[in-house]
Formats: structure tokens, C-alpha cells, sequence
């Protein structure tokens, strides 16, 4: 794969990694407020207990990881799919 294949790859794979990112974060938000009734509490607000701001913390990064592990399968077999070339493995490999 040529440097300029791969290039678009990998940005191809960041834009829809950001944007999963951003409804990933989106919907668990929602889904907070669904479960709790409440705002997500802040982890920086001194006020907010521990464990709440724990919780919060696990769920959203359980919520986004798992959105983009799905948006990286599906960008990597999206870009195999419709270039016929394999899919940037997102490794940075420098030479010295």
C-alpha cells in the first residue's frame, strides 16, 4: 500500500472514529440520565462523591471503547471493501 493510500486510510478511520466518539459519548449520557434521572456528575466538581464520579467515569469509557473498537472493525472493513487494499493496521512505524 502506498503512502498516499494509507494516509487516506487512517484519516478515513480518525474521522469516523471521532465521530462514533462523539454519539458514543452522546448516547451514554442519555443513557445515564435515563437510568438515574440526573445529570452525569462531574469528576472534577469537588462535590460530586467518589463513587458516583467513578461510576460515571466506567460507563462512559466502557460505552465509547466498545463504539470504537465497532467503528475501527467497521472502517477497516469498509476500506477493504470498497479499495480492495488492506486497511491501515494504525501502527506508526519509524525508522532511524
Amino acid at each position: 500500500m502506498g503512502a498516499t493510500n494509507k494516509l487516506v486510510g487512517k484519516i478515513y478511520a480518525g474521522v469516523i472514529g471521532a465521530v462514533t466518539t462523539i454519539v458514543a459519548q452522546k448516547l451514554v449520557t442519555l443513557a445515564w440520565k435515563t437510568v438515574t434521572g440526573k445529570e452525569p456528575p462531574s469528576p472534577t466538581n469537588p462535590e460530586t462523591s467518589t463513587s458516583a464520579a467513578v461510576t460515571w467515569v466506567v460507563a462512559s469509557g466502557i460505552g465509547v471503547g466498545v463504539a470504537q473498537l465497532f467503528a475501527q472493525r467497521f472502517a477497516a472493513r469498509h476500506w477493504t471493501n470498497e479499495t480492495g487494499l488492506e486497511a491501515p493496521d494504525g501502527k506508526v512505524k519509524i525508522k532511524i
